[in-house]
């Protein structure tokens, strides 16, 4: 890391879910690997993590536009018939929430929510660790919309998945060569050494 990780720093988990679990309808074959990393992060600083989750719909008819045709293709995945504890944090990440907070999003960015973006403004942070899943979806969605708003970002390179290898390493790859400046990629190994976090 070029530059110490401190007391302005937050680690932004995004969804981590028992959805993408082995368990859940769109199981990501990257998550239970990559979760001890991603623990290791909450478990440096538990009041400097928020996580996000992704929420579906009640129906498809619940959402506008396109994200309609999305949930008739998924309708497998919409509350009505999903059992509501797929959307739960994986267990070994809820036990941290509280004190880390919690913000639902029904969209793949989690700057979408206000309520999250006011309690970055309200705790002075200007940083944020990432980790989650998808890398190439709300991964990339949420810190496409950091960077819209100015944080420093690092990506925990060892604690993001995805349900494509392809996809996910084209990600990495867009980072390190369009993104250097405002994208930081690092080894958990090396964000822990560089965060003290106060």
């Amino acid at each position: 890391m070029k530059i110490p990780l401190g007391a302005n720093a937050a680690h932004l988990c995004v969804d981590m879910q028992r959805l993408f679990s082995s368990a859940g309808p769109w199981p990501l074959a990257w998550m239970e690997p990559v979760l001890p990393k991603v623990v290791k992060l909450v478990e440096r600083a538990p009041s400097r993590t928020i996580f996000t989750r992704f929420l579906t719909p009640q129906s498809a008819d619940d959402m506008p536009g396109q994200w309609r045709a999305y949930y008739c293709k998924w309708s497998n995945v919409t509350r009505e018939r999903l059992d509501s504890r797929l959307l739960d944090l994986m267990p070994e990440l809820g036990r941290h929430a509280p004190p880390a907070p919690v913000f639902d999003k029904l969209v793949y960015s989690a700057f979408a929510s206000p309520e999250l973006r006011k309690f970055l403004r309200r705790g002075s942070i200007d940083t944020l660790i990432v980790s989650g899943s998808e890398t190439d979806v709300c991964v990339l969605s949420s810190i496409l919309a950091a960077i819209d708003h100015g944080y420093r970002i690092v990506m925990a390179r060892d604690a993001v998945c995805s349900s494509s290898d392809a996809s996910h390493d084209a990600i990495i790859d867009l980072f390190h060569r369009r993104f250097d400046v405002q994208v930081e990629v690092a080894e958990v190994a090396e964000i822990l050494e560089a965060w003290r976090p106060g």
